[in-house]
């Protein structure tokens, strides 16, 4: 039986309403969510480590008595890396590298210039002292979380970087594991959930706070990492995957069709959306997707995702396909087309854009070196992807000369007191020279 997935025509008079409907997405928390994660980091504030390691027994079943269990030795990670078989050793190592490799280009430097008289404004760029990163345990395991949120923060020049890692009744991976060794990660914890973003935001007697909290977790850590911004600084609190190809009907439907599958498995809110202004392209989709999905070892997760949140979209031509696009603004956008170099530069908003027939989606998440933490929910209209420069700050440098203390100190006055600030005007006053 043909799987059923919604379909939209431009040509249609109400076709806006629909496609923001198919785009609509409550990200707001389970208020009984909001309510227990509210508890545990009131609790884990008030008691660190006690809290902790309270909570990684209750829910996660771990067996440890103290904190000190639940810390992994360097030793032990660069032991799952050397125990890794060598084809995976050697893949972890390519990405590792492409992803380095890649976010070296984006660091910053800082810059200075001197006026004539003397007075000098510039700005320095200095990484973040410590940085904490959640990485997700339990039913699946990310080593290329691991790699995409630690080598940026290492290229930033982050001085110390620890990672939370869940292990349910204690089974560590082995995988996460040697890509926190490759990555240089300093210290690597067995907790998780929003007790381990608490550790990370307000510090325990064992668990050192940190400046910033990035990487993807449950609905519970991503509730904690809202509550706790502020006191801490956070990379996004995320929503649901979300992948948009552009079709000409020059590819083959079964990447194609793959493709849609790719973001479709991983959860069910996962959405997946086709826009194609050649029909028969369209039917065809439809047939490999009819084809394929049998044999995919998680097609109640694909079927789930693609019949709740997919879409075909019957665009008029390219021009308005592009369009069209640039209003989800998705966090992945593929140009699935015969010449896409010239339709690149009219894409002003998309997290990540994956450009031509051979440039699989997945190819980014893993191994090509941009990063996959990408904005979704159509924030990629303001936002970016992960990189370099979240893991850095920029200081403003004023050092003003006498002579240009007697130009700005006037200019300074005259603003103060339209504010009605006297003290500031007296402060740039005191300066001037008679």
């Amino acid at each position: 039986m043909p799987l059923a997935i919604r379909r939209l025509d431009t040509r249609a008079p109400d076709f806006l309403q629909q496609l923001d409907t198919l785009l609509a997405f409550e990200a707001a928390a389970d208020e009984n969510i909001e309510r227990r994660v509210a508890s545990i980091l009131a609790d884990v504030k008030e008691r660190g480590d006690a809290a902790v390691l309270e909570y990684s027994q209750r829910f996660d079943r771990v067996g440890a008595q103290a904190m000190a269990e639940l810390e992994i030795s360097r030793d032990e990670l660069h032991a799952a890396l050397a125990h890794l078989p060598a084809e995976r050793r050697q893949a972890l190592e390519i990405a590792a590298q492409r992803v380095r490799a890649y976010h070296e280009r984006q660091k910053l430097e800082g810059w200075s210039y001197s006026e004539a008289d003397g007075t000098l404004l510039g700005q320095m760029i200095t990484p973040l002292d410590r940085v904490g990163l959640y990485v997700p345990g339990g039913k699946a395991a990310y080593p290329s979380s691991v790699l995409m949120n630690a080598l940026p923060a290492k290229v930033a020049g982050v001085k110390e970087l620890i990672m939370v890692v869940p292990t349910p009744d204690g089974e560590k991976n082995a995988l996460v594991l040697a890509a926190a060794a490759l990555a240089g990660v300093d210290r690597v914890f067995t907790i998780g959930g929003a007790q381990a973003i608490g550790a990370l935001a307000y510090g325990t007697q064992t668990v050192p706070q940190v400046d910033k909290i990035v990487g993807p977790g449950n609905a519970y850590v991503a509730t904690a990492k809202r509550r706790v911004f502020g006191i801490v600084g956070i990379d996004m609190v995320a929503g649901p995957s979300e992948i948009l190809v552009l079709a000409d009907g020059s590819g083959n439907p079964d990447w194609v069709a793959m493709d849609l599958f790719s973001q479709a498995e991983h959860d069910e809110l996962a959405q997946s959306i086709l826009v194609c202004p050649d029909a028969a392209f369209i039917d065809r989709v439809q047939a490999s997707i009819d084809a394929l999905l049998p044999s995919m070892p998680r097609q109640e997760v694909i079927r789930a995702s693609l019949s709740h949140r997919g879409a075909f979209i019957l665009a008029r031509d390219m021009a308005e396909a592009v369009e069209i696009a640039n209003r989800v603004a998705p966090e992945h956008l593929e140009l699935a087309l015969d010449n896409p170099d010239p339709w690149v530069e009219k894409i002003r908003h998309a997290g990540a854009i994956f450009i031509g027939h051979y440039t699989s989606e997945s190819l980014g998440d893993y191994c090509a070196g941009p990063n996959h933490v990408l904005p979704t929910s159509g924030s990629a209209r303001f936002s970016s992807p992960l990189g370099v420069y979240d893991f850095q700050k920029r200081t403003s440098l004023i050092k003003v000369s006498a002579a240009g203390a007697q130009t700005l100190g006037r200019v300074a006055s005259t603003l103060a007191h339209g504010e009605g600030l006297p003290a500031h005007a007296k402060s740039a006053e005191l300066r001037l020279q008679d």
